[in-house]
């Protein structure tokens, strides 16, 4: 069985909490999945998580460029949204195998395109959303 959490979260006063929970549980992975549906909070949680990381960056959600690049203490941080690619040649255009083999935190919105090329660990997080209520599952692979 693999390694996973569930966590609830009711509100945005909780992220702090949240952040703090998901980077013990991520540890020394460094690619990390967001699956959620449209609005449900991926790129807040990505921003506080690169925050928790000791960014002082401006974030912003890389739903046009594609990949933005934040400066953290000790590292890069490499947050991408693959909503608009269609295929793996647009991935490998990119150099994704570079970001992925660079030991860097690589934070993927809309990640289906990328899941099929990482043989590397990685952390699968979902997000469901009911209520206004965020559940979230984190899954170590």
């Amino acid at each position: 069985m693999k390694p996973s959490l569930e966590l609830i979260i009711n509100n945005t006063d909780e992220l702090q909490t949240v952040t703090n929970t998901l980077l013990n549980f991520i540890d020394e992975t460094r690619i990390v999945l967001f699956y959620a549906p449209m609005g449900a909070g991926k790129t807040t949680l990505i921003k506080e998580l690169c925050k928790k990381l000791g960014s002082r960056d401006n974030f912003s959600s890389p739903t046009y460029s594609i990949i933005n690049e934040y400066l953290g203490p000790q590292q890069k941080i490499y947050h991408f949204d693959l909503y608009r690619l269609k295929t793996e040649d647009e991935l490998f255009d990119l150099g994704i195998e570079e970001y992925l083999n660079s030991g860097n935190y690589c934070f993927f919105e809309w990640p289906e395109l990328v899941e099929a090329v990482i043989d590397n660990k990685h952390i699968k997080i979902e997000i469901e959303v009911k209520e206004n209520i965020r559940f979230l599952r984190a899954t170590k692979f």
